[in-house]
């Protein structure tokens, strides 16, 4: 195995440690736990009036709302019933609607074909600008699905736009701001699922 030279070593020291410095900037403000609180309730509501959760993002956060998506259905911590959660990641549904529609309707069909009042609608954007998320936020806004809102560089114009904005603080790059936004995905799925199967715990 190749040994690390020592500017390699500090490089991946000093990208650890403003990995801690993003998540100690924000642990610091109680309103970021406030909000991932009103995230959390939100989706437990949702879950026992019957409602879906429903995640999209572009590139990383496409990711992370997938892995969004998968621990509900799947398993989280441990074994319980199946969860409904879809992430908008389908790619022959995202090809024909951009081809047909442009790509900043991409998300905003999907939601206005399995959304329903009363759902919620997750979007996450490192930038809170992307064309295609605000889109979103406006078709579920005008069908009554709540939305949620995991932004970056200020939370650009999603921010105001969501019922729940939650912005990671300081960061510039994609990268520290998507290792907080899957951070507020588990401790939001763990919240719910510790007041829905307490077993699992």
């Amino acid at each position: 195995m190749t040994s690390p030279t020592t500017d390699q070593k500090g490089a991946i020291r000093a990208s650890f440690e403003t990995a801690r410095a993003t998540l100690d900037a924000f642990l610091a403000d109680e309103a970021n736990l406030d909000a991932v609180a009103a995230f959390s309730a939100l989706c437990q509501k949702t879950l026992e009036a019957g409602g879906k959760l429903m995640a999209c993002g572009n590139g990383g956060s496409m990711c992370d709302a997938m892995h969004f998506a998968e621990e509900w259905t799947g398993r989280f911590r441990g074994n319980r019933s199946a969860l409904p959660a879809i992430a908008f990641s389908d790619a022959s549904q995202l090809t024909c609607i951009a081809n047909d529609f442009g790509y900043e309707e991409v998300f905003a069909r999907s939601v206005e074909a399995y959304g329903k009042e009363g759902d919620v609608l997750v979007c996450m954007s490192t930038s809170g600008g992307s064309p295609n998320a605000i889109r979103a936020i406006e078709q579920a806004k005008s069908m009554g699905v709540h939305t949620v809102a995991l932004l970056g560089k200020g939370g650009g114009k999603m921010k105001d736009m969501a019922d729940i904005a939650i912005v990671v603080p300081e960061a510039t790059t994609s990268d520290r701001i998507q290792e907080i936004h899957i951070k507020i995905l588990h401790i939001a799925i763990e919240a719910v699922e510790r007041s829905l199967f307490p077993e699992n715990y």
